[in-house]
């Protein structure tokens, strides 16, 4: 599949479920959120891990993340968000925008965060250079890396490759969490990777069930060489699905 027609193919599979989404009720987000919550809270990956980076979600249509970044806060986990920013580099030489991850100081900090136009609480660029980041470049400038255990993302819908069993990912579009990752492996040291090489962080996905296509569906996600693959997925009906493979 050639990249305009992957393109394609993506786009028609987003507008597809972005429609579903439109129609579940905001009772259902809620209960299926509280569900993931619980499946994440017994989670040893979780339980276990210092640094998280969580999306903050939007108000209806995703799990939301509110219940997540509380609990981890008040567990005594650094808790990391997504922050976006001008890249700093040359035009041609990457994209205009990066996605990082800064930390959260608190609860507090949390709650003082003001929502953008889509409903997602975001963090104030004039207290980006006061937090620790992931990736320690902010517009260029560098800074001292903090290696993240675990990184729960959003998604549009999701699927199981029917012949690896990696659980597949498709996003918004914008490749931020892609290009976010492939940054973060050119930055890992070798401390900081797991036996094959791959940075040892660990990337688990939630999901409504409603975006999450059966075998049986007539859907699928389709795949680039550049989507990264995640270890496994928590669904809102109370499912975990785990990737039996890294291959994309």
């Amino acid at each position: 599949m050639n990249s305009s027609t992957l393109s394609a193919a993506k786009n028609r599979l987003r507008a597809v479920i972005k429609q579903r989404l439109t129609s579940i009720p905001h009772d259902s987000v809620t209960s299926q959120s509280a569900q993931v919550f619980q499946s994440l809270s017994r989670f040893e990956p979780y339980v276990n891990a210092k640094r998280i980076a969580v999306y903050l979600s939007m108000p209806n249509g995703e799990i939301q993340t509110d219940p997540i970044v509380r609990h981890a806060l008040s567990s005594g986990k650094q808790v990391f968000v997504p922050y976006l920013h001008k890249s700093g580099l040359p035009p041609g030489d990457g994209p205009a925008r990066l996605m990082d991850m800064v930390s959260l100081k608190s609860i507090a900090d949390y709650e003082s965060l003001q929502r953008d136009k889509w409903g997602i609480p975001s963090v104030d660029p004039g207290t980006v250079d006061q937090r620790v980041r992931s990736v320690g470049e902010l517009e260029g400038k560098p800074t001292e890396d903090a290696p993240l255990d675990l990184i729960l993302m959003p998604g549009v819908a999701f699927d199981t490759d029917p012949e690896s069993g990696a659980i597949r990912r498709l996003g918004h579009g914008k490749g931020f969490y892609d290009y976010f990752l492939h940054r973060y492996a050119l930055r890992a040291t070798e401390g900081q990777k797991a036996s094959d090489g791959h940075p040892a962080v660990l990337l688990y996905a939630l999901a409504l069930r409603e975006q999450f296509l059966p075998a049986s569906s007539e859907e699928s996600v389709p795949v680039g060489p550049h989507d990264q693959p995640i270890d496994g997925l928590f669904l809102g009906d109370g499912e975990f699905k785990h990737s039996s493979t890294h291959a994309a």
